[in-house]
């Protein structure tokens, strides 16, 4: 069977097809369980919405600052799982795959299973359960990443969750161990510790320790105490019995949970897919090579998101798959893959969102820098807050002006830096940003505003 075009995976790759390939013949091949990719069915949107049911029991149960009684009395597990995945996150998964099935796309064939290069353009997979061998004229490798199980997890033979299973359990763990301390297991020890679970976390490292130094400190001195932590330690051994799991850690001592999450990372799928036969390199970390452009080591095979990408974030993915649609259309015009000013957030509790370098990286990379913490509670709307722990940290460069990065931690972090990677993104000088714009009074924002002001810039006369 001969196709076109030739998309792997069923996460930003399903973007590719537009009106311009409604005329050629497109083939998406994808072995998960659900179609979608990672974002919709385990990552980005439904722990989003587990995420917005923790913070409205920790809302509840920390009340009292404000001078209001509430109290969280227990979550209803079945019926979060009932509302999050078969009223919504199924629903459109479902109805992704009917759509691509249909005649809608009239051009599409679907094959729902596993592609194995055997040779340049060549993939093996099934079709109705028959083996098939498919060639294309353009493949676009958008395979995605799966989660990284340490070798002392995985022999062990100890039952362990991941993304991928761990909000779909038909009841809430009494208690649960995390095993890392980055994206993944800070959203979910919110999440389960928000909803009453007693949450333990293992991690070698402190944890986040990707933010920059003042934010990283602060943030592990305020979840300090709402977990049962055990930082700087690492995994000897694992076992289990019918009811716990029991990890065996480098200092002698033993953490016991009724689960265990693993949240160590993810890897690249590229190593899955035999890209030896297609004359596809990859990475010693197992990212597949990619060009400026997308292009990977063979002609006519890209990569995108995930398996080749630096940045493991869907928002990169869908930028990556834009840019190689628009090579792809236009080869005498390509333009490169977006990785400036590359954001994240983490829907933790307090949340963070960053962009753009550390104070440390700044210095490091030789810039004249001057940074700025900014307390939330130092503006009107975190009186209201009675905001004790968030802050904003900015990195400018005194000579220029320019933002070198922004740092939030704490409420609506993942919005307020917005404005910020705006300034970035179209390189807008800081003493601009402050005095030729209204912030509103008295808005969160005010926060950037008094960040940006106490930088150390020469600000005109107001």
């Amino acid at each position: 069977m001969h196709f076109d075009y030739i998309i792997i995976g069923s996460g930003s790759g399903n973007s590719f097809p537009t009106p311009e390939f409604d005329d050629a013949s497109i083939a998406i091949v994808d072995e998960a369980p659900r179609f979608g990719g990672t974002c919709l069915n385990s990552g980005c949107i439904p722990t989003k919405m587990y995420v917005v049911a923790a913070d409205t029991a920790h809302a509840a149960a920390d009340s009292e600052r404000l001078g209001i009684r509430t109290s969280f009395e227990g979550a209803d597990w079945p019926a979060i799982v009932d509302r999050v995945f078969a009223h919504r996150i199924d629903l459109i998964s479902r109805g992704g795959e009917e759509y691509r099935r249909g005649s809608e796309s009239p051009n599409v064939t679907l094959f729902r299973d596993h592609a194995s290069f055997t040779g340049p353009k060549t993939l093996r997979t099934t079709l109705d359960g028959e083996d098939v061998e498919i060639t294309g004229d353009t493949i676009i490798i958008a395979a995605g990443s799966r989660p990284f199980i340490p070798a002392v997890i995985a022999e062990s033979g100890v039952p362990y969750l991941t993304n991928e299973d761990v909000m779909r359990l038909p009841a809430q763990p009494e208690s649960i161990t995390i095993l890392g301390g980055g994206f993944v297991a800070m959203e979910f020890a919110h999440v389960f510790e928000s909803l009453g679970t007693h949450v333990r976390i293992v991690n070698r490292s402190p944890l986040m320790r990707h933010l920059d130094a003042d934010v990283h400190d602060r943030f592990n001195a305020l979840v300090a105490p709402r977990y049962e932590t055990h930082i700087g330690r690492t995994v000897s051994s694992a076992s289990h019995d019918n009811n716990s799991v029991t990890l065996t850690l480098d200092d002698g001592t033993s953490v016991t949970s009724s689960a265990l999450l693993v949240a160590t990372g993810r890897v690249p799928n590229g190593d899955r897919m035999n890209l030896a036969a297609a004359g596809v390199d990859m990475h010693d970390n197992g990212r597949i090579v990619v060009d400026d452009y997308g292009r990977t080591t063979a002609d006519g095979v890209w990569a995108l998101g995930d398996v080749s990408s630096p940045h493991m974030l869907k928002h990169v993915a869908n930028a990556e798959l834009r840019a190689v649609r628009h090579n792809i259309l236009n080869p005498s015009d390509m333009v490169p893959m977006p990785h400036e000013h590359v954001p994240s957030a983490v829907f933790t509790y307090p949340q963070l969102a960053t962009v753009g370098m550390t104070e440390a990286q700044a210095r490091d990379a030789g810039f004249d820098v001057t940074t700025k913490i900014q307390n939330y509670g130092d503006v009107a709307y975190g009186w209201a807050l009675e905001d004790e722990g968030s802050v904003v940290k900015l990195v400018a460069d005194k000579k220029t002006a320019r933002l070198l990065g922004a740092h939030y931690m704490g409420p609506q972090a993942s919005s307020l830096i917005q404005q910020l990677i705006t300034v970035m993104a179209f390189d807008l000088d800081l003493r601009d940003v402050a005095r030729r714009q209204y912030w509103i009074h008295p808005a969160l924002a005010e926060v950037t505003e008094n960040a940006i002001l106490g930088l150390d810039l020469e600000f005109p006369e107001t």
